[in-house]
């Protein structure tokens, strides 16, 4: 089952704002990495090289996190979740998609070998001075 989150927080996801990864490392050691991501049906989008080592990072352990950030990054919204399908994206639909939203085109490099992860959240955190997206009762 998906988390259900409050209106206001869903259509925040729903824009192209900047966001960041983190995964923890094989040596137990957490890891954030700027990127695109897309929130779609429940779960979230995140795609990559290949050859990035937090793709194999999520391979042996799940757990990540996205934290969202509004033009005033104190404004910003953090998922924890568990990655809960990783698959070749060989036709490049996923990185055109999020290529699209991000920047208005299709990804440009097209013989780029590509992977796409599906990140289930398990909870959230959000904050903002005006309370809009604050989360009650989860601090982080």
């Amino acid at each position: 089952m998906h988390l259900v989150l409050p209106t206001r927080v869903d259509e925040f996801l729903k824009q192209p704002n900047p966001a960041v990864v983190a995964c923890v490392r094989t040596d137990g050691f957490p890891m954030t990495v700027a990127t695109w991501y897309e929130w779609r049906d429940g779960l979230i989008l995140v795609n990559m090289d290949e050859s990035r080592s937090r793709l194999s990072w999520m391979r042996v352990n799940p757990k990540v996190s996205l934290t969202v950030l509004d033009k005033d990054w104190y404004r910003h919204v953090s998922l924890w979740g568990l990655v809960v399908k990783i698959a070749h994206d060989a036709d490049l639909a996923d990185i055109d998609s999020l290529s699209r939203r991000y920047r208005g085109q299709p990804f440009a490099n097209r013989t780029a070998k590509r992977m796409s992860a599906w990140i289930e959240p398990q909870g959230w955190h959000g904050w903002d001075d005006s309370g809009e997206l604050a989360s009650a009762g989860t601090h982080a």
